[in-house]
């Protein structure tokens, strides 16, 4: 099982890409092997992941999502590209649909074909990663570049979609290397997840697909302080369906109980449980940020 962490910068920091760097360079250096990167409306992952890897050498880096909708996949190709070269091979690339109503009203973007538009954006993003070229008209999306979209000293970067419904995950097993997903729980995984990225790929002929579990963690003695911060952190995700489904799914109330929270030793074990149910990679994501509690965190994601 492949670990990794979630990096977010500071919002009280001098310098928010300073900390995002400290913070991964803390990480690499203490045996992480891999950081992922959120989406925000401050910092941009794309970004701060090509500065990243060229800070901290040898570092694998990803995205967890970027949402599609607000770019154009030949501008999320190019951006993707620029960082797998400044990663020398070790970026990842995961987007996803967005199209939740806080989306929906920062970017003045209504609801319409989501799913639609995923599988055009990564036939898209398949065919110039693939072929270095696209020739693309759909329903939702184009794409007919004048010149080559293929980035000198780029290699191809796998492709992750957050998808939790099964249409998503569908296109996900077709067109994707894999799904990254947050708050999807064990049973999620082993009882849905899997089954239908398994079956969806073998049905198109591809390998299995990575499924790259997000799972908020905690490594504390204080489990009280803990939850009361999860509750804080995970409530936006409690108003969400296709969160409220997983929790459903998971026998839980809140987003919340679904965050990994104890000693090492307890963390470890309930992360295993991931591993068991079928999840290729886990990624720790900390919603506790003070140094301490970070270094601990990196301290089980490195033995894991």
């Amino acid at each position: 099982m492949t670990t990794g962490i979630v990096v977010k910068p500071d919002p009280a920091a001098a310098n928010a890409v300073d900390d995002a760097i400290s913070q991964a360079s803390g990480a690499f250096h203490r045996g992480v092997a891999q950081v992922w990167l959120n989406q925000r409306f401050d910092v941009d992952a794309l970004t701060l992941a090509a500065v990243i890897a060229t800070a901290v050498p040898g570092l694998g880096v990803g995205t967890a999502v970027v949402p599609i909708n607000p770019r154009h996949p030949l501008l999320v190709a190019s951006a993707a590209q620029t960082a797998q070269a400044a990663a020398h091979g070790n970026f990842s690339l995961g987007i996803g649909l967005g199209g939740n109503e806080l989306e929906q009203r920062a970017f003045g973007i209504p609801a319409g074909k989501e799913v639609t538009r995923l599988r055009e954006y990564l036939t898209i993003l398949r065919s110039i990663r693939d072929d270095g070229e696209v020739d693309f008209q759909g329903q939702e999306l184009a794409a007919r570049p004048p010149l080559s979209p293929a980035v000198t000293g780029g290699r191809p970067f796998p492709v992750y979609v957050a998808a939790m419904g099964p249409r998503a995950l569908r296109a996900a097993g077709e067109l994707a290397d894999g799904t990254v997903t947050y708050l999807a729980g064990p049973r999620t995984i082993e009882e849905f997840i899997a089954p239908t990225l398994a079956r969806t790929a073998a049905d198109a002929s591809r390998r299995p697909p990575r499924i790259i579990a997000l799972v908020p963690v905690a490594v504390t003695n204080n489990s009280d302080t803990a939850r009361a911060d999860a509750a804080k952190a995970l409530h936006f995700y409690d108003q969400i369906p296709s969160n409220q489904k997983s929790m459903a799914r998971e026998g839980v109330a809140h987003a919340a109980d679904l965050a990994v929270i104890g000693d090492p030793d307890a963390v470890i074990g309930q992360l295993l449980r991931y591993r068991a149910a079928g999840a290729t990679d886990v990624v720790l994501s900390p919603f506790q940020t003070q140094p301490s509690a970070l270094r601990d965190l990196w301290a089980v994601a490195a033995e894991l």
